[in-house]
């Protein structure tokens, strides 16, 4: 899958592009995420520049656009953080807000089994090699799987050859207990997180895993506290 860039003279169809694959994937989801994608569209409309990639709006900005008080911005800011959807680009500093980043490859990741539902066109033209990577200085680097054993690192490595963007995006973080009486409990590093997983991801895993183990009947996502889960 090719990172999209935004820029040339197609700039513009690629800008709705995005916007496009952003909604009808939130549409395909639960209410949760269909209002964070749709306070991440309205903050790209009014506020991203796409020729620099750039978003800088306080917080006190992005609470009225979204109609939420500042602590829910906080909370909100950091659920985009988590599924790669904004990128800190520079941290905010006394006198100065944060600038973020759009993290086109998780977007293209998570959204891209929703594309055939706009139609055949929109994901040939998404995936297709008119679509114009990124120069080298913005190429996202993907994390080294780290050596392990075990069924969860067997699965990791999988998911890493299926798709490193849907892997860095998703499964990365993601920690395991040894399998006890069939079942692979996993941790996420959010509630969010978890329950996303557990939505779109859960048949796969649960299918990777038991072809690793045949033992494994089940797999449990879990958030960092389980009582949440």
């Amino acid at each position: 899958m090719r990172i999209v860039k935004a820029v040339g003279p197609q700039a513009g169809a690629i800008k709705y592009d995005i916007l496009t694959a952003l909604g009808v994937h939130a549409c395909a989801q639960g209410k949760d995420l269909q209002r964070l994608a749709l306070r991440l569209i309205t903050l790209i409309v009014a506020r991203y520049n796409w020729t620099i990639d750039s978003l800088t709006v306080g917080q006190r900005e992005i609470a009225a656009l979204w109609s939420i008080d500042e602590r829910s911005v906080k909370r909100e800011m950091a659920k985009l953080r988590a599924l790669g959807w904004l990128e800190v680009k520079r941290p905010a500093a006394r006198g100065r807000v944060a600038e973020y980043g759009l993290g086109l490859a998780a977007i293209m990741a998570a959204t891209r089994a929703d594309w055939n539902r706009v139609g055949p066109d929109f994901a040939s033209r998404l995936s297709g090699p008119e679509i114009q990577a990124p120069p080298a200085s913005n190429v996202i680097a993907f994390p080294a799987l780290a050596a392990g054993q075990g069924v969860w690192a067997q699965v990791q490595t999988l998911l890493h050859g299926r798709d490193p963007h849907l892997y860095r995006s998703w499964f990365a973080a993601i920690t395991a207990e040894a399998p006890q009486d069939g079942i692979l409990r996993l941790t996420a590093p959010s509630r969010f997180h978890a329950t996303y997983l557990s939505t779109n991801h859960a048949v796969t895993l649960l299918r990777l895993a038991s072809g690793c183990d045949p033992s494994i009947h089940r797999v449990e996502i879990l958030g960092p506290n389980p009582s949440e889960a």
